[in-house]
């Protein structure tokens, strides 16, 4: 119970930046329809903030040394600074047009990195190793709840005015759209920040070193398969739970289906669906074990996405929504197998792990050339169950791998 006690407050803290990230980083895949009208851009051009976005994960194991040597507390500085610095910078960033923006992009994707890379070995470091699924599931529970507010919050503020089909605004009007949106969430982050600096956060890197003398591990992180193969699956996962709200739109055109408002809003269903999944995960996860859960949820999402293809009108959006609930639990369980029996290398593992979710910059402009290439978005989607086989074969196969 001691131990317990000692670590809920700072789970709890770590609980309300998987909100902050999950957020920002909805937000951003949900601003691809407003920027599509705005800028003009085609197939490829308008999955670029993805491609920014997530593109920063590649820093992610230079990231994981970095956390190694300043910490974890410092580490959750540094991102919240980076991330406050690029909201303020997407401002001017629009005056220079697209690319502009998609530059402040990249300074807060930075930061979201160096906040995920520290928080999931955190996460798990806070409590029994057997139980680490299911606290990572709950702080990602969290998250979701963000991801559900930021379509509704890009809908409602990221509104493009009335100016007929097919017509370019200039800079300034989009500035003036972006301004009062984007200088809020920066200086709520900037908030956030100065009210970390007064916290005290258990510092559990001494507790690692301190099992890694009575324990067995290897030299480095690199040195075990399940790291490599575990961030492999991440890299399709994020082709996964990307594809689907960044090819809705195209989806819903392509089905003909009847929606009574913009498909950005109706994404609400979607990151709902991780929402509910992520909640019942944390009870699930303490009594089956992590890796038949992913099994059941990647062979779940796979039939449910395929029912969208077979099937016509509004049963055909609410499966492909629907997917949500079985994409819900997939992250922290991958995370948890690809971080079990680390120990003290969790932390550059967990960089190890955190690059490849540029999964999502790579995969989605590769999707949408296939769609552009074959004027299908189905045959685009159909990519989605080459990544569920292989979660299938990491949860059953890859994860148990040690040498």
């Amino acid at each position: 119970m001691g131990n317990q006690n000692k670590y809920l407050f700072p789970l709890i803290v770590m609980a309300s930046l998987f909100f902050l990230f999950g957020f920002i980083t909805t937000m951003n895949n949900s601003t691809i329809e407003f920027l599509q009208g705005a800028f003009g851009l085609n197939d490829v051009q308008k999955q670029l903030p993805n491609t920014f976005f997530y593109g920063a994960y590649a820093l992610s194991i230079p990231v994981g040394f970095l956390i190694n040597r300043i910490g974890y507390r410092f580490a959750i500085f540094t991102g919240l600074g980076l991330i406050s610095l690029g909201f303020f910078a997407a401002i001017p960033g629009v005056g220079f047009g697209y690319y502009g923006f998609l530059s402040a992009v990249s300074i807060f994707a930075i930061g979201v990195v160096v906040l995920q890379v520290a928080a999931a070995p955190y996460v798990v470091a806070l409590g029994p190793a057997e139980s680490s699924a299911s606290r990572l599931t709950l702080t990602n529970a969290l998250n979701s709840v963000a991801t559900v507010i930021a379509p509704v919050f890009v809908s409602m503020l990221l509104v493009l005015p009335n100016v007929g089909d097919n017509q370019v605004l200039a800079n300034s009007v989009i500035q003036d759209i972006v301004k009062s949106p984007y200088m809020g969430i920066g200086i709520a982050t900037a908030v956030i920040l100065v009210i970390m600096l007064f916290l005290k956060l258990p510092n559990i890197k001494e507790d690692q070193e301190e099992n890694a003398k009575t324990g067995k591990y290897k030299s480095n992180a690199f040195k075990y398969p399940h790291v490599w193969l575990g961030s492999l699956a991440i890299f399709v996962y994020m082709g996964i739970e990307v594809g689907i709200p960044s090819f809705f739109a195209d989806f819903a055109n392509k089905k003909q289906l009847l929606i009574t408002t913009s498909t950005t809003d109706m994404l609400k269903f979607y990151w709902g669906g991780l929402m509910v999944g992520r909640l019942l995960g944390i009870f699930l996860l303490k009594k089956y074990k992590p890796s038949l859960i992913l099994s059941i949820c990647a062979t779940g999402g796979a039939l449910m996405l395929f029912g969208s293809f077979m099937l016509e009108g509004n049963i055909s959006m609410w499966l492909f929504l629907g997917t949500g609930l079985f994409h819900s639990i997939m992250w922290p369980v991958i995370y948890s197998l690809a971080l079990k029996d680390l120990g003290p290398h969790s932390d550059v593992a967990s960089g190890v792990i955190a690059t490849s979710v540029i999964g999502a910059a790579i995969l989605m402009p590769v999707m949408g050339a296939i769609q552009s290439a074959t004027a299908s978005v189905i045959v685009a989607l159909s990519m989605l169950f080459v990544y569920y086989a292989y979660l299938i074969f990491f949860a059953q196969k890859g994860s148990r791998i040690r040498n």
